[in-house]
């Protein structure tokens, strides 16, 4: 199989991991391909605290399996801030991601590019796209010109983050490549993804605005997420279908146009099952033998 092809996998560990008795977050290569999976994004939102020795160890063992590291940088990243203190922290924490990106043998940091706030729209997108330039120089001086940067579409209305803020911020360089978090663009858009059609047009708005490779080869985060009138409330499950969006029409559509995204599942504490159950309505839709034997 070409270095290039669709993957699944989850972010975080499932409430399984602890349940088939795996302890340390040296055993998630082995846990990921026991269920069948080929990624894993581990979370560092709430500070990058896995040492690079330790990232060593588990990048190793990840290769032998097939499977590829990203990482969810600090929560606490706001490329839009007002203080322009927390725009430079926000370059630090995703050179630290870097670091434990490489080292665990990924390219691609996913992060929250920040909220609107008490400015407008337009002035949090400037503020964040300076910051991404910062950024992107930042990593290039450091040695890490070979990392992604994968902004992501927010769930929240107040927060920076729409389809087209985040195609903005990829305009900075053409490494940046989309997170799609289609769970969160249905929910800022109060359900807005009903059909196969809805999900076409984010992909179509993907290809005109990109134009390259990245359109073909995103990032994906997918739940159903429950929302309210300021957008984004909490993840569910697959089994929760009171919530949306459905990830069927866009497996059939990943299949039909032979897209190859990365799809990173967040649900509720059955990412890997959930991550299974897209996996299977892929190869259906592919009319294929199972992308890897469980």
């Amino acid at each position: 199989m070409s270095e290039w092809h669709i993957r699944f996998g989850t972010a975080g560990t499932s409430d399984s991991f602890g349940a088939k008795g795996y302890k340390s977050s040296l055993d998630i290569p082995a846990y990921t391909a026991e269920m069948g999976l080929d990624a894993f994004e581990y979370q560092c939102g709430h500070g990058v605290r896995l040492g690079v020795d330790k990232a060593g160890k588990m990048a190793a063992d990840a290769a032998e399996r097939g499977i590829l590291f990203s990482v969810h940088a600090p929560y606490y990243i706001s490329m839009s801030s007002l203080e322009e203190e927390k725009r430079l922290g926000s370059v630090r924490y995703l050179l630290q991601s870097a670091e434990v990106c490489r080292a665990l043998g990924g390219k691609r940091i996913i992060f929250h590019s920040g909220s609107c706030g008490k400015q407008s729209r337009e002035a949090a997108l400037e503020k964040a796209l300076d910051t991404m330039r910062r950024a992107v120089e930042a990593l290039d001086e450091a040695g890490y010109s070979d990392m992604t940067l994968c902004p992501e579409t927010m769930g929240k209305i107040g927060q920076l983050g729409t389809l087209d803020e985040v195609l903005a911020l990829c305009g900075v360089d053409k490494r940046i490549t989309p997170c799609i978090d289609f769970g969160h663009l249905n929910a800022r858009t109060l359900g807005g993804i009903q059909s196969k059609a809805d999900y076409a047009a984010i992909l179509d708005r993907m290809d005109e605005v990109l134009g390259d490779e990245r359109a073909r080869r995103f990032h994906v985060h997918f739940s159903r997420i429950e929302y309210s009138a300021g957008g984004e409330k909490r993840h569910w499950t697959f089994a929760e279908t009171q919530f949306g969006p459905e990830p069927q029409p866009l497996m059939e559509l990943l299949a039909e146009r032979r897209l190859e995204p990365v799809i990173i599942c967040e649900s509720a504490g059955t990412q890997a099952e959930d991550a299974q159950a897209m996996q299977r309505m892929y190869e259906a839709a592919r009319g294929e033998q199972p992308l890897r034997q469980r």
